[in-house]
């Protein structure tokens, strides 16, 4: 196998920024949806918005961890097994830490107060170290519970990883080429729609990590996938080749859940024994494939059209982990007031959407980016190791650490 160019790798970085903006219109359209629960609600909900939150639940998270197997196969090309852990912790754990004690307690306290809570900020923030964990007490990562399982699966697998860039490992990614060829590249979904399959309609997420029995490995299969993938060129040029296949079936399976969802056909509808029914595992098999085929698409269709480093991406390589972890708290502080006004909810979401976005940046911007403390909480690398990578990016063959998560 041979090395895999920086020029080769810009896709990569446009998948995370497009990811990221997939949970900001996401999250910002949750208050506004109908059915589903969140932290903050609006009086008005829109069945067109649970459409398009539908649909991008399907792929979002799932693409995001494919994106982040990815990086970790980049920042070993780099780094030593226990430097790698080493790295994983500062950029992930220390923004975790960070985000718990600061970022998330603002979202908690605003559902408290819709819950009826009537004190300040001050008074809810001491009681939440006695409270317990959300939703019962008021401790919480929330949307931050993607970082928390990130860093939980590379602790764990980074022997793995560092045995698949051996010598050993090298050889059997060789001896797996003929995985690149034709169409057996798909051969990889099988572990995760198994899961899908039988474990998810038992074990509902929880994102608490513990006790999240089925999709703790659920998404752990799309981490795996998204490293063995980068590692192999011949697997990511297999899924370029594929990607009209991987979007024909993707469409086709999303349209046969909708008709089912929109005649009310799904099996716990109709089946009050429905986890024992085996159409309900057809269908839990029909969505596990069709997630992986909306990721193997988007992936195949990003490394064909989107290896375009163009100036704007630098920076936005950097911003888009900080704003990740800032995004959730700003759009539940502005839908908490945004809730109370008789305006429309196509109004209030594309506010949502744009406020949001344009805050996180500003603060990212203004607060996070020029201050090497900031950086340090957000998982960013320092000013001069940015700057040293920015400028030696151009002579190596393995492109700077990835800002993201």
């Amino acid at each position: 196998m041979q090395p895999i160019s920086s020029s080769r790798l810009a896709y990569l970085d446009w998948l995370r920024i497009i990811a990221i903006l997939g949970v900001l219109f996401f999250h910002s359209a949750m208050p506004y949806v109908s059915e589903w629960g969140w932290h903050i609600k609006n009086k008005e909900t829109s069945n067109v918005l649970l459409e398009m939150n539908d649909f991008l639940h399907r792929f979002r998270m799932p693409l995001l961890f494919f994106v982040s197997g990815t990086v970790s196969y980049l920042m070993l090309q780099r780094n030593s097994g226990g430097s790698f852990i080493g790295l994983r912790f500062r950029r992930l754990f220390i923004p975790l830490l960070m985000g718990i004690l600061i970022i998330v307690p603002p979202q908690v306290y605003m559902e408290r107060l819709t819950q009826g809570f009537k004190g300040n900020f001050f008074d809810f923030y001491t009681s939440m170290f006695t409270t317990g964990a959300y939703p019962h007490g008021n401790m919480s990562w929330h949307h931050l519970w993607f970082i928390a399982y990130l860093l939980v699966y590379d602790i764990i697998f980074a022997p793995v990883f560092v045995w698949l860039i051996s010598g050993k490992g090298k050889n059997l990614l060789q001896k797996l080429n003929w995985m690149g060829s034709k169409r057996y590249i798909y051969l990889f979904i099988i572990p995760g729609t198994l899961v899908h399959t039988f474990l998810l309609i038992w074990f509902p997420q929880t994102g608490d990590l513990v006790h999240d029995y089925g999709y703790f490995f659920y998404w752990l299969f799309y981490v795996l996938a998204g490293f063995i993938c980068i590692a192999n060129p011949l697997f990511m040029d297999s899924l370029e080749r594929n990607r009209r296949f991987s979007l024909a079936i993707a469409f086709a399976g999303l349209m046969i859940i909708n008709y089912l969802r929109w005649n009310k056909m799904e099996p716990w509808l109709f089946n009050d024994n429905a986890k024992h029914a085996p159409f309900t595992y057809v269908y839990m098999a029909l969505s596990g494939i069709v997630a992986w085929m909306w990721v193997l698409a988007i992936v195949g269709y990003a490394k064909k059209y989107l290896n375009k480093p163009l100036p704007i991406l630098a920076y936005a390589n950097q911003a888009v982990y900080p704003f990740y972890i800032l995004h959730q708290t700003v759009i539940v502080i502005l839908t908490y007031y945004l809730v109370q006004v008789p305006d429309g909810v196509g109004l209030k979401y594309t506010f949502t959407v744009l406020v949001t976005f344009l805050i996180s940046i500003f603060i990212f911007h203004l607060f996070i980016r020029p201050f090497a403390i900031m950086r340090f909480l957000f998982g960013m690398k320092p000013p001069a190791r940015e700057g040293k990578d920015r400028r030696s990016k151009e002579t190596k063959l393995i492109p700077a650490q990835p800002e993201v998560a």
